[in-house]
């Protein structure tokens, strides 16, 4: 199928739910899928629901709500309260899915509450490619994925965004502040805002793309070749705000910037059984 293809079945698909809660986070994919239900079955049909965890950088939950208000769409902050979940805080390799399960949960009450036909999500095709046990919680509750249903990859959904004119079209990916800490390690709120403040932070030092890695006492950085110069120069700066922040040592991969880089800790079969 051409991309206008998809996008023509991405909005048959749409006018055939009714109306919509959406997973909205305010990055690439929910964004897109936002849009698009706005002009295809009407915002008033349409609410986004984004969880506002210790999960999600405040930077990106204030943008994600102006983007919502700038296409006159109902936004709902909501709680999912995964860090009360002992199974979701010990950080195993299906992490994502007790999270998932907590959000779609709410959202699925929030739907029958509300006189909403459907839940969807911006999963796109890519995703089930990859190692996500939130697609498993996805299936569980329900959720649609109708990205994906009309084949759309991330190449995709970005080209479509810029015809769009979204702002969103050329941001980097963004998964939530979990993803950072190593498997096995508690997660807490105290080392989801260490991540949180030593990310922006580097941002404010020009870097774009990169990943600040939570290993307990050693932060370690991934960024991309290019960048590599950039950190030496800027390396006091840095290790003193990220000593600041409590950690003891700080590490530059020399891997550079790679998505999901964790999962390398994990075996196959702790895979197979997260999926």
């Amino acid at each position: 199928m051409t991309i206008d293809e998809k996008y023509n079945l991405l909005r048959q698909i749409l006018k055939k739910l009714g109306k919509i809660v959406i997973a909205y986070s305010g990055g690439v994919d929910s964004t897109f899928l936002l849009k698009t239900c706005v002009d295809t079955i009407g915002g008033k049909n349409v609410l986004a629901c984004i969880a506002a965890g210790a999960s999600l950088p405040k930077s990106q939950l204030d943008r994600a709500i102006e983007i919502a208000k700038n296409m006159q769409v109902d936004i709902e902050t909501v709680d999912a309260g995964e860090l009360t979940d002992a199974a979701y805080s010990a950080n195993k390799a299906d992490r994502c899915f007790h999270c998932k399960s907590h959000l779609y949960k709410l959202l699925n009450n929030i739907a029958k509450e509300k006189g909403y036909n459907n839940v969807v999500c911006g999963s796109n095709l890519d995703d089930f490619d990859d190692f996500r046990p939130g697609n498993r919680a996805g299936k569980a509750f329900n959720i649609k994925c109708p990205l994906a249903e009309a084949k759309l990859t991330k190449a995709d959904i970005r080209q479509l965004s810029r015809r769009l004119n979204l702002s969103t079209a050329d941001i980097p990916a963004s998964p939530c502040l979990a993803s950072r800490i190593s498997y096995g390690m508690e997660i807490t709120k105290q080392k989801l805002k260490q991540v949180e403040d030593a990310e922006e932070f580097l941002k404010t030092l020009g870097f774009v793309e990169f990943r600040l890695r939570h290993h307990d006492q050693i932060a370690r950085l991934e960024v991309h070749n290019e960048d590599l110069a950039k950190v030496i120069a800027k390396r006091e700066r840095i290790v003193e705000k990220l000593k600041s922040t409590g950690f003891k040592f700080v590490a530059v991969d020399l891997e550079g910037f790679r998505s999901g880089s964790l999962n390398e800790l994990l075996s196959e079969e702790d895979k197979r059984k997260s999926l």
